[in-house]
């Protein structure tokens, strides 16, 4: 209602009024965050997650064992993610998602990675797959839209794949981004725009954008040099000359290499006889200074290195919808090699809304990952505590065994004293 009050204009709320619309103003923004995004998938492995997964046989008896878990520290023991079980195994596995196109769509894949095995090979990116993939077979010959998150192997490789299928081709992003290689959970998103951009981000913080024009060769270059073009036959690229002023020294070739010994004489004991004739040994002439070069000078006529020139590339054509790389999704999965098992992946969340995806992991991940790094500060402080109280244990037996062999030599010299009184 519209209040009236002397001095005051008659369009002034009350204060409880405009609290009152403040508060709903707020709820329904925070209704229409909510409600603004489409989730294609999502998953946190409660339940009957067998149900939702299909595990792969592509590589027969070399397909790795999957299991639920939390890991040796978490923020929530009944928070459980998909974790690798076996060393040295393949692991394929796939779970439908709804079918969907992101043609004018923010298309966000978010998930958590855990490599609490201190993993040294082996790969933890997530596959979209389109419809027509046989998920019993789903593998490394599987077709896929994108591939998206951390690789790791030894020290020659540790980088995070963005990888879009375009026109049947894998092109892989040409911006170096780096993983978390320590044992906690960490949140991978990659964000795609329908304006041809791109965001990568590791626990919510920004490690990568740009241009899907410019980090991916997915179109052919618009400028190309003209393959019709040739150097010019007087084009010379020679920055420096002899300098034809400079003039060899009469008599320089005559100086020879080497030259004898003057300081050289026949040792007396030499006999011509027996050991030949005597001959003074040779010695570098310090004369000669090496075969003759002449003097190098600029060239006046150098021209610079030849260049093709630049000219529209005719095979260039311009894609707009770049970003359109997910035309008919059928599936999520991890098509992964390990050497050593033990990767814990979670929360996974295949949606639209760069801020629903934000949301969500500000309120299940983020939690999480406080708790689980206050328990393994807890779980190092007290195994450095330990260590500590072995190696003084340790350092104490040491001393009082060096007690007893001291009485030991005691004893044995009393024993040899009582002898000889003897």
């Amino acid at each position: 209602r519209w209040v009236k009050s002397s001095g005051t204009p008659d369009c002034q709320l009350t204060t409880m009024q405009t609290r009152n619309l403040a508060l709903f103003v707020f709820a329904c923004a925070a209704l229409a965050v909510a409600v603004s995004g489409e989730v294609f998938y999502q998953e946190d492995f409660d339940g009957a997650w067998e149900d939702r997964w299909v595990k792969s046989s592509f590589k027969g008896g070399d397909e790795g064992t999957w299991g639920l878990s939390a890991g040796k520290f978490y923020g929530d023991p009944d928070n459980k993610g998909l974790q690798t079980m076996t060393d040295y195994r393949w692991y394929d596995i796939s779970s439908k998602t709804k079918d969907f196109n992101n043609k004018g769509k923010t298309l966000v894949i978010q998930y958590t990675v855990k490599h609490e095995q201190t993993l040294d090979c082996g790969g933890g990116y997530i596959k979209l797959a389109p419809k027509g993939v046989d998920q019993s077979k789903f593998g490394g010959d599987s077709d896929y839209s994108i591939m998206f998150g951390p690789d790791i192997c030894g020290y020659s490789t540790k980088k995070v794949h963005v990888i879009f299928t375009y026109k049947g081709k894998n092109h892989l992003i040409k911006r170096e981004i780096k993983p978390e290689t320590d044992e906690k959970t960490h949140i991978y998103t990659l964000i795609v725009r329908p304006d041809n951009t791109y965001e990568v981000q590791i626990d919510l913080k920004k490690v990568q954008s740009g241009s899907l024009y410019e980090d991916w060769d997915m179109l052919e270059p618009k400028v190309i040099k003209d393959p019709k073009a040739f150097k010019p036959e007087d084009w010379d690229e020679n920055e420096e000359i002899d300098d034809p002023k400079d003039i060899k020294p009469a008599g320089y070739d005559d100086i020879p290499k080497e030259i004898v010994d003057p300081e050289a004489s026949k040792p007396e004991d030499w006999d011509d006889d027996s050991d030949g004739e005597w001959e003074a040994p040779m010695i570098d002439n310090p004369e000669f200074k090496g075969e003759w070069k002449a003097k190098r000078i600029p060239n006046p006529a150098y021209k610079g290195k030849w260049v093709a020139p630049d000219i529209d590339n005719p095979d260039f054509v311009d894609d707009k919808e770049l970003y359109n790389v997910v035309k008919s999704n059928s599936l999520v999965g991890f098509e992964l090699w390990q050497v050593k098992a033990g990767t814990i992946f979670d929360n996974i969340l295949v949606c639209d809304d760069a801020d629903y995806a934000k949301a969500q992991a500000e309120k299940v991940i983020v939690p999480f990952q406080k708790g689980e790094a206050e328990m393994k500060e807890l779980a190092d402080k007290a195994e450095a505590e330990k260590r500590k109280a072995d190696e003084e244990a340790a350092k104490a037996k040491e001393a009082d065994g060096g007690d007893d062999d001291d009485d030991d030599e005691d004893e044995d010299d009393e024993d040899d004293k009582k002898k000889k009184e003897l």
